[in-house]
């Protein structure tokens, strides 16, 4: 069986490629690099600090929350 669009003189295969990638708008809200970076960097502060307020004052974030 040949080919359909070959015996049409549509040949796929010397059809030009694109050479570069179209940019994207970056996304304003979800799941996109610069929120999960920065959430990250939230995160990785408030631990920090957390460790050390527990370190200061001899008293874990169950003691600070009334739960212990």
């Amino acid at each position: 069986m040949c080919n359909l669009f070959a015996t049409r003189g549509f040949d796929t295969m010397a059809q030009p490629q694109p050479t570069t990638t179209p940019r994207a708008e970056e996304p304003k809200f979800g799941f996109n690099d610069y929120s999960e970076r920065l959430n990250g960097r939230a995160a990785m502060l408030g631990f920090t600090i957390m460790v050390v307020i527990e370190y200061l004052t001899g008293q874990g974030l169950l003691t600070w929350l009334g739960l212990q």
